[in-house]
């Protein structure tokens, strides 16, 4: 990967390529992580809670450098154009080297998705992985406005939302957190506004109906997410007055 040193050599077990990922996470070295990361599932797809934690880790701030970057390379390009200044060319090429990045992250863990971690693991990691692809082709819709993307997107999501409706407790951090990002996505990227609303308000309301049967651990992990929702609903509910808001986009369930 890019952001990787060439002098990182990968550890050849299990146990200490996990210890590798983790001291990569503390020092924010997430390209190398996401090494790691892929080097576990490499040696067997069935990933314990803690290692999917990490592989989603991994990936979410790998491309969410390349995610900020973007944005704001696209906002210089704009300033530049209005400037007329003649520099949009190389602020646009630099943009264009960052959105490759960013498309190539999102296939890589897109596709090790689909090949190896969904085919193992009960409906909780379904939920999981499925949320996830979909969150990666929503990421590579941003930069591309690829419309492949957007469809996949959809149904990676929905795929997700009907196995949770059917195997998860409706304040399941889980099934919370694909509300979160799917509404986000309705909101955000399909111009679905209504819907992206009706989601999250819907689900937001039976949840709490539901978090005192919760486990301990679960309960704060789904207050937190449920917290998430209840401050896109207020952005969204803005939006009309201040439509520059910023919206709190996605959700990392690590336990």
């Amino acid at each position: 990967m890019v952001g990787t040193s060439p002098k990182f050599r990968l550890p050849t077990n299990r146990d200490d390529l996990i210890f590798a990922a983790k001291l990569a996470e503390q020092a924010e070295r997430y390209d190398e992580m996401v090494l790691c990361m892929k080097e576990v599932v490499k040696d067997s797809a069935k990933l314990s809670q803690d290692e999917r934690n990490l592989l989603s880790v991994a990936y979410k701030n790998s491309v969410g450098i390349r995610r900020a970057s973007w944005r704001i390379l696209s906002s210089i390009e704009q300033r530049e154009e209005q400037k007329n200044t003649g520099n949009v060319p190389k602020v646009k090429e630099y943009r264009h080297m960052v959105e490759q990045e960013l498309s190539e992250i999102c296939e890589d863990i897109i596709n090790l998705l689909e090949k190896d971690v969904l085919a193992h693991g009960g409906s909780d990691d379904r939920v999981f992985f499925k949320k996830m692809q979909g969150d990666y082709h929503r990421y590579h819709v941003e930069a591309t406005l690829d419309p492949k993307h957007k469809q996949a997107a959809l149904q990676a999501y929905t795929d997700a939302l009907e196995t949770a409706k059917s195997n998860l407790p409706v304040a399941n951090p889980t099934r919370l957190g694909l509300v979160l990002n799917l509404s986000v996505f309705y909101y955000e990227i399909l111009r679905k506004t209504e819907e992206g609303i009706t989601l999250a308000k819907t689900n937001f309301d039976e949840a709490v109906q539901e978090l005192e049967n919760l486990p301990e651990a679960e309960y704060k992990e789904a207050t937190l997410i449920m917290q998430l929702i209840r401050d896109n609903l207020t952005l969204w509910s803005e939006d009309a007055a201040s439509p520059d808001g910023t919206q709190v986009e996605d959700v990392d369930m690590d336990n």
